[in-house]
């Protein structure tokens, strides 16, 4: 036996040397990860045009079939789906929705193995043989069927086609220098189509476009659908504008003449503001759907727009979504033709976006598209202060301004993709909108005390947007520019200006720009006549953000809940549903009446919620009212903000 003792020792010894033989490994190290495909170069696609295919007509499946001839040299080709998006300034290209994908050679139909790179799912590499001068490339987009999938996109009646999710390209070359004829196939020849391309012919259903390069492509989406009108908003004969509306049925786009009248207001706004165009002509995408998803995305030629059904018939009760049409034309000038240096690519894959920037081409965006609503007559003066007042009260009643500096908001598409988040107000993550747009108020009313009332900021949009009239190549800017421009404008330490309101944490809610432009923010139990109608959209909800700090939907789920607020504190959050108020069934009035019957009583207001299957009762130790925000005018003041929203002569 001890032969066999021995053995054993010897076998343990080496079983407990062997940890630490293995310790004195270095450790792993990283594969070498090979560049995708060279750096793109401003130089023609030396093979040839792209025909590119797209058939829109399985509208029961939602499938969009996709056919691609693209001429080649041998050698190894590598293709991209678009990955960066101009307009969601993130990687949000929806690869996830492709299918099918199968290559041949055009010309003998034999199959050409593809395979997807391993680091960059959005690129596929192609060996070409010698023998092959083009490749057809066919895949199938497939449209979400449900809320879960994404935005739908399509209806039985009605397309929104975006070129970036029905396009492969070639690596290398610069997205200017890759030539494409596109060609669409309607569900059918009773189709309406409407889109910034230029149209070469249709026949039946099928439209072909003229030849143009993948920028403008990807630029250029098309709606279509069965329910159609077209309405001139031209503000003269030089400047072409036309609004495309495309609806569920035919009363969705029942335009009346009044609003026509303002719309065409806008645009004459507009030219006066900017003195300039930037675009061959103009196209307003505008669905009106309770099917296909709301959206506003800016072009550099047209714009997509999506608002509910009732948005022209219930017009007092869309006050508050009017100024999204404003917002999308002013980005042709703001992030279209002028656009941040580090926002612009050459490609949609290899150089990331970075978004920087953002406060001017949102912000700035938002502030002319909300005065030039004002301007146009489609809101109110009085109803834009109001907006202008419930912007500065969001802010007041959101701490996370503490932590969070404007512009670290401007990464925020890029860290979330745009998902929504869970804490709006403490994670404040996409502020350069809204913060951004009282920031140029405070720029403009500053602009006019200075100068005695003889510049301002429509001063800056001149300068800055309106030159090289009518070119629509895009020209880059960096922040020395625009604070290069407005100096020109009126000399201030701009630099510091900005520095201080975007570039450091600025925990008090940025007002200047209300209180020298005559107004003050207070607030009351008064409820303008706007938000009421805004409150009939069950989309919307109703907000009682600066009361008991939530939102919550007619149908008592709670939406939004404030950081630190006394919904907060009380151990309310998002997702949970109210059930009652004050031992009544939940509705929206009575949770209204409730907090307004708080400001007279010591008694707590009970809100009975349900959380999953628990049911519980939490009350509210809250008496200060509805706090409803408005804009008081200061008397003895000059009244900048009253003459900012006034319309130009």
């Amino acid at each position: 036996m001890q032969p066999i003792r021995r053995l054993t020792l010897a076998v343990l010894a080496l079983a407990l040397a062997a940890p630490f033989a293995h310790a004195a490994s270095p450790g792993p190290q990283p594969v070498a990860i090979a560049a995708v495909s060279a750096a793109p170069q401003d130089t023609p696609y030396a093979p040839g045009v792209i025909q590119l295919a797209v058939d829109l007509s399985d509208t029961t499946h939602r499938v969009v079939n996709v056919d691609e001839t693209i001429p080649v040299a041998p050698g190894l080709l590598t293709l991209y789906y678009p990955r960066w998006i101009p307009g969601n300034h993130s990687p949000t290209g929806p690869i996830s929705k492709i299918a099918g994908l199968t290559v041949t050679d055009a010309a003998s139909h034999a199959a050409i193995s593809w395979r997807r790179d391993p680091v960059d799912v959005f690129a596929f590499h192609i060996d070409i043989p010698k023998s092959t001068a083009a490749l057809r490339i066919a895949f199938q987009f497939l449209e979400p069927l449900r809320r879960e999938e994404g935005r739908s996109s399509a209806s039985d009646n009605l397309i929104d086609l975006q070129w970036n999710t029905v396009v492969l390209y070639p690596a290398g070359h610069f997205a200017r220098q890759i030539q494409f004829l596109p060609a669409l196939r309607l569900p059918g020849s009773d189709w309406h189509y409407a889109t910034a391309l230029t149209t070469a012919s249709i026949d039946g259903a099928l439209v072909h476009f003229a030849q143009t390069p993948l920028n403008t492509l990807v630029d250029s989406p098309v709606f279509t659908g069965t329910h159609y009108k077209r309405v001139d908003v031209s503000p003269s004969a030089a400047n072409q504008v036309f609004l495309n509306l495309f609806g569920d049925t035919d009363e969705a786009v029942a335009i009346s003449p009044d609003q026509i009248a303002l719309h065409k207001n806008l645009t004459v706004q507009a030219e006066k503001l900017y003195a300039s165009h930037h675009y061959s002509h103009y196209e307003f995408l505008f669905l009106l759907s309770d099917k296909v998803g709301g959206i506003g995305l800016e072009h550099h030629q047209s714009s997509e727009n999506g608002e509910p059904t009732r948005y022209f018939h219930d017009w007092a009760g869309t006050v508050f979504n009017r100024d999204l049409l404003a917002h999308e034309y002013t980005h042709s000038w703001d992030g279209k033709f002028r656009r941040p240096a580090d926002l612009w690519t050459p490609d949609f894959n290899v150089v990331p976006m970075q978004d920087s920037l953002l406060w001017v081409y949102e912000g700035m965006t938002q502030y002319w598209g909300n005065v030039l609503t004002a301007r146009a007559g489609l809101r109110s003066a009085a109803d834009t202060r109001d907006i202008i007042a419930l912007i500065a009260a969001s802010f007041e009643s959101s701490p996370g301004r503490q932590w969070r500096t404007l512009e670290d908001t401007t990464n925020q598409p890029i860290i979330s993709q745009r998902s929504p988040v869970t804490w709006v107000s403490w994670q404040r993550p996409e502020d350069y909108y809204m913060e951004g747009m009282l920031i140029w108020l405070d720029a403009d009313t500053l602009i006019r005390s200075l100068s005695n009332g003889k510049r301002s900021l429509n001063d800056f949009a001149a300068k800055f947007f309106g030159v090289d009239s009518p070119s629509f190549v895009t020209e880059t800017y960096t922040l020395d520019d625009v604070i290069a421009t407005l100096n020109a404008v009126q000399p201030y330490d701009w630099a510091g200006f900005l520095r201080k309101r975007v570039y450091e944490l600025a925990p008090t809610v940025p007002t200047d720009g209300i209180t020298r432009g005559g107004y003050k923010l207070i607030y009351t139990d008064n409820e303008p006549a706007w938000r009421a109608g805004a409150s009939r959209n069950p989309a919307m909800g109703y907000g009682f953000g600066n009361s008991l700090g939530l939102a919550v939907t007619p149908d008592g789920s709670v939406s939004n809940v404030w950081w630190n607020s006394p919904a907060f504190q009380a151990g309310i959050i998002p997702g949970m549903s109210l059930v009652a108020v004050n031992d009544t069934a939940f509705s929206v009035p009575a949770l209204r009446q409730a907090i307004l019957d708080a400001e007279h009583s010591t008694a707590p207001i009970r809100l009975t919620v349900r959380r999953d299957d628990a049911v519980k009762v939490i009350p509210l130790d809250y008496h200060r009212g509805l706090r409803l925000p408005s804009l008081e005018r200061v008397p003895n003041t000059p009244a900048l903000l009253d003459d900012i929203l006034a319309p130009l002569p």
